[in-house]
């Protein structure tokens, strides 16, 4: 089965990210580089997507 790829406005909302964010994090090395799916389109294979959110600190709902 050939696997997904999520164009820039379902990466963003997957990850609560801005388009100046995700580039930004993209310079830095903090964000995985998008494939080209065309001349003139790019997108992210969803399971990198998806790993460097498991990769990201889960938030304490208790505040301690």
């Amino acid at each position: 089965m050939a696997e997904q790829h999520l164009r820039r406005p379902a990466v963003e909302a997957a990850t609560g990210l801005s388009r100046s964010s995700l580039y930004a994090m993209m310079d830095t090395g903090d964000f995985p580089r998008p494939v080209r799916i065309g001349k003139r389109a790019v997108a992210w294979p969803e399971s990198a997507v998806t790993a460097w959110l498991a990769s990201r600190p889960v938030a304490n709902r208790e505040g301690k």
